[in-house]
């Protein structure tokens, strides 16, 4: 490259770089704010299953439809990936998760409907040949606990009819700020002993009406809360793969503006050296 092509790279990349610095603090800002909503969640999520687990303990002989295990003939996967790109390897890993447990489901010929939540995994579905039943949200980045809630009641109603035999979701789960690792759950059926065998609780509830009637109308807004809880984890961990990948771009433009410098400076002394050199040469032509 000569000289001035060199200089309009450079510009290029330093334009380059403040937007990736910019989107960086911007994607920043919202990690925080996704970090305070799940942590915010989590209180209430924790609370709520220490009062089933507590529940469980100490009513003999509960049994819920919900926990019933059957043979897997139809199964709802719900894949929850971006709306958009720039967050590095973020939705691809949410895409091969989902098509290792579809793969899963055919080996066992086990009917799938495939829910999405996020653009990128609703194409990615309809190139590997399936058509998603629906979006679950029309922002992957804005859950609604309504919406979603409203979404597991009729899973709920399909699983007691026996129109579906297993949910489970597909989402990435965050670690830290610079882990995040795409993670396969059931929201049902329901593991009951999960958090009875957990449970740490010592409090003796007084239940009115009674405990069976709690349970039955608790265990259901546990699955709520599971779901919703796995959306607010999906999109904080989307926010923190976009602060890692603008950090990344933000540093490799500034190690590409350092060579492209250097370049220039070089090709710039190699002018004047070449200049200095013609006048010399002209000067002894003239002697």
């Amino acid at each position: 490259m000569n000289l001035r092509e060199v200089r309009d790279r450079i510009a290029s990349v330093k334009s380059t770089q403040k937007i990736t610095s910019a989107m960086k603090l911007v994607s920043a800002a919202k990690l925080r704010r996704a970090q305070a909503a799940i942590e915010g969640m989590s209180h209430y999520s924790n609370k709520l299953n220490e009062l089933l687990a507590s529940l469980l303990n100490t009513t003999d002989g509960f049994t819920t439809e919900l926990a019933v295990k059957r043979e897997c003939k139809r199964a709802v996967v719900v894949a929850v990936s971006s709306d958009t790109g720039l967050c590095g390897t973020f939705n691809v890993n949410i895409i091969n998760k989902l098509r290792e447990v579809l793969d899963g489901y055919k080996s066992s010929n086990t009917q799938v409907e495939v829910y999405t939540v996020g653009k990128k995994v609703s194409d990615a579905v309809k190139k590997m040949g399936r058509i998603p039943v629906e979006a679950l949200m029309a922002q992957s980045s804005a859950p609604q606990y309504d919406e979603i809630a409203n979404v597991v009641r009729d899973f709920i109603r399909r699983f007691r009819a026996g129109e579906i035999d297993r949910v489970e979701v597909v989402y990435s789960h965050f670690r830290s700020a610079s882990k995040q690792e795409p993670t396969t759950e059931a929201i049902l059926p329901v593991e009951l002993n999960d958090y009875s065998e957990n449970s740490v609780s010592t409090i003796d509830y007084i239940v009115e009406p009674g405990r069976e009637e709690l349970l039955s109308e608790l265990v259901p807004k546990v699955i709520e809360v599971h779901l919703f809880t796995a959306l607010l984890d999906a999109v904080t961990a989307e926010h923190a793969a976009r602060v890692l990948a603008m950090q990344i771009a933000t540093d490799n433009a500034t190690d590409l503006i350092s060579e492209l410098t250097l370049e220039y400076n070089k090709g710039r002394q190699q002018a004047i050296t070449n200049e200095l050199l013609d006048i010399m040469s002209g000067s002894g032509a003239n002697v």
